[in-house]
């Protein structure tokens, strides 16, 4: 599902993206070798951005317009009966997804790489027996070993550009003994990195993936160019 940014995180987000293509452009070419690193960390403020500015600026007081789209969704797949997992690599992002959630009277667990092992059992366990709608997930936690079945739509809130780890989350709902038909959704912000990396993952389908997955190698190997393109509108 294709998304459009809210006026003032729009703004937000043109306003970094036109920075670091400045900074990329004048750069030399040692600079830009060695300031890789810092592009990665410039480009994953972009994401966040996406997803709520909120994760990057604590006075921001304008829309998130894909938390909006996504409490929507979940709301109307509750009141039709069905079960939810909700994946996300920014952990904090669960904080303002909860907060609607909570308004709205939705129930939800989570799960994320400080839960602990007999603690997911038993979340797992619930999740597949009681009538808790949404499950929460850390798309890495999600990744392996957790069989939920129970749930008919998986909605994948940020993308994870190793689409090996997404899809492997995307099967925790895949897993022998469903019976129903799942729905995967992939809420992308139109007209952002978020989308240019999906067109990029199509022409090179493991330069994206080791680029933004927080595995650095892959960044050593793309060209100014190539940096450019996600930044270009």
């Amino acid at each position: 599902m294709y998304i459009q940014m809210d006026d003032e995180q729009q703004r937000l987000y043109d306003a970094h993206a036109k920075r670091l293509k400045m900074q990329l452009e004048n750069s030399t070419d040692s600079e830009f070798i060695s300031g890789k690193l810092q592009v990665l960390s410039e480009l994953t403020k972009l994401r966040q951005i996406c997803c709520n500015p909120l994760l990057l600026y604590d006075d921001y007081k304008g829309g998130a317009a894909k938390l909006e789209v996504c409490l929507d969704m979940i709301n109307e797949a509750v009141e039709n009966g069905h079960k939810i997992l909700l994946f996300s690599q920014f952990t904090a992002m669960f904080a303002y997804i909860q907060e609607g959630l909570d308004k709205r009277g939705i129930k939800y667990y989570t799960l994320t790489g400080t839960t602990k092992k007999e603690k997911r059992i038993e979340l797992v366990g619930r999740f597949n027996t009681d009538d808790v709608p949404v499950f929460c997930i850390s798309l890495k936690a999600g990744g392996t070993g957790l069989n939920l079945t129970a749930a008919d739509i998986v909605i994948h809130y940020d993308p994870w550009w190793n689409i090996a780890v997404e899809n492997q989350a995307t099967d925790r709902a895949h897993r022998i003994a469903q019976t129903k038909v799942v729905s995967v959704y992939k809420l992308i912000i139109k007209n952002s990195i978020e989308e240019k990396i999906l067109h990029m993952q199509e022409r090179k389908k493991n330069l994206a993936d080791e680029i933004l997955s927080g595995e650095t190698g892959g960044i050593v190997n793309m060209t100014k160019e190539e940096l450019l393109e996600l930044l270009n509108e």
